[in-house]
């Protein structure tokens, strides 16, 4: 049977049966669809073609649990969309920057804040800003809000508490917690190995 004439059906059912060129056949066919969709849900530190690997063995893995009810590319839809938020969600619950993250000039801000050691530092706005970005995105987002307010807009705690809705002692509480999150994330740039 020509593989451009094997219809899905079949296809599935010979991948069942562990039919190789069927696999082949079936990654060819969804590969573009899959790769899509990793691309549109990329969490940050995976690579793209890793991803679409794991989607892949667990659609082979599960492929006995398609019924034919839908159409395969949902299910696969399904599987891939599921597979990237999954990576997400464990991103977020230990978000995290490595060395390598930064530019040479973020690298640079970061060795001359580590030399620094509490005196204020003169440091230019683009790559301060790039740094301060990064490291924002390691807080929550009622943190990071939070900090963006106070700090980063100048507002008063009074404005922050009209702006949520949160009480002044759990801006201020939330404001020293978040300062101090950013605090440890620094750190533990700093310390970084060499």
């Amino acid at each position: 049977m020509d593989e451009a004439a094997l219809d899905m059906a079949a296809c599935i059912q010979r991948v069942r049966q562990r039919d190789e060129q069927a696999a082949r056949v079936f990654m060819e066919r969804l590969y573009p669809l899959v790769l899509k969709l990793v691309r549109a849900h990329l969490p940050r530190w995976t690579s793209e073609e890793d991803l679409v690997q794991t989607v892949f063995m667990k659609i082979f893995a599960n492929i006995g649990q398609y019924s034919g009810q839908v159409p395969v590319e949902h299910w696969v839809s399904r599987i891939a969309v599921n597979t990237c938020f999954n990576e997400l969600k464990a991103e977020r619950i230990r978000p995290e920057w490595r060395w390598s993250d930064f530019s040479d000039e973020e690298q640079h801000l970061l060795n001359s804040l580590a030399s620094r050691a509490g005196e204020p530092a003169d440091l230019p706005d683009a790559g301060s800003r790039d740094l301060l970005e990064k490291l924002l995105h390691t807080l929550n987002p009622q943190d990071r809000l939070v900090i963006q307010l106070l700090h980063l807009e100048e507002r008063s705690v009074a404005e922050v508490r009209q702006i949520t809705g949160w009480s002044e002692p759990m801006v201020k509480v939330r404001a020293f917690r978040a300062r101090k999150k950013l605090q440890k994330a620094l750190k533990k740039l700093e310390a970084r190995p060499e």
